[in-house]
């Protein structure tokens, strides 16, 4: 009876290890990015650039709405259990498989937005060695499009150099109240541009594109919106006296040169 019994516990725990393969295997196979990578041929670009150490993929609790996949991965090889970080996606009942961690959202526009993503975050928590040179390539920008072209070629061919901050987010919603912001990808850089123009903004000018889910990159810095409609170079051309005025005048506040109106 008890060898019985053991055959059935063994014959259970290889159906257990079987379905969490299979679950592993489908966001390995069927999850993509918008750029139709992979999710392991995301992590293996990132690995190249970054402080990304893969570590490996893991079956969490099933719960009423799904089963949660983990993948672990560690800035450093020597790194501890405990300073690994989780990338986590959702398989409803359904079959649907979504990205989870809001972190690791970027991934989702292609590896070059995640690189860059966990690029700036070393930055900011002075990680030494980030890869500064990836971070201020505005090659590495290409997957910000416009009605112009890509941003990092519109960058290029108007003579600007990317400096910090540099900033590729997700931003959740923190409710569903919340009309404003919130749910999107948001890219942030500062630039320096050799082109004729307000100083304001060819010297530590502000880029801000926001993106939607299933909706196109919109521009929503006074700089962006002129990359975004105007030929390389010529952003400042011919540029509206009044429109100019309030955004100088906006800068200037937000660097507290200026006092906001009464």
């Amino acid at each position: 009876m008890k060898h019985v019994i053991l055959a059935c516990c063994l014959l259970l725990a290889a159906h257990d290890v079987q379905a969490e393969e299979a679950l592993i295997t489908k966001i390995k196979t069927n999850w993509h990015a918008e750029t139709g990578e992979t999710a392991e041929q995301i992590f293996d670009e990132v690995s190249k650039v970054a402080h990304f150490v893969p570590r490996g993929w893991e079956v969490g609790q099933k719960t009423s709405t799904g089963e949660p996949i983990f993948f672990s991965w560690a800035k450093h090889r020597d790194d501890k259990a405990d300073d690994e970080y989780t990338i986590t996606w959702l398989v409803a009942t359904n079959g649907a498989m979504t990205l989870e961690a809001p972190y690791a959202k970027p991934m989702q526009l292609g590896w070059q937005a995640f690189a860059l993503s966990l690029i700036a975050s070393e930055v900011g928590e002075d990680e030494k060695g980030a890869n500064l040179r990836f971070l201020h390539d505005p090659a590495n920008l290409n997957f910000v499009t416009t009605t112009q072209g890509k941003l990092g070629d519109l960058l290029k061919r108007g003579r600007c150099a990317i400096g910090d901050p540099v900033g590729v987010d997700y931003l959740p919603k923190a409710d569903e109240k919340q009309a404003a912001k919130g749910d999107l990808w948001r890219v942030q850089i500062s630039v320096d541009c050799a082109i004729s123009g307000p100083r304001y903004f060819t010297h530590d000018g502000l880029i801000i594109f926001e993106k939607r889910e299933g909706k196109a990159w919109e521009p929503q810095s006074f700089f962006a919106k002129r990359i975004a409609t105007r030929a390389p170079g010529s952003w400042f051309d011919h540029a509206d006296g009044e429109a100019m005025i309030e955004a100088t005048r906006q800068i200037l506040q937000k660097r507290g040169l200026l006092e906001s109106k009464q």
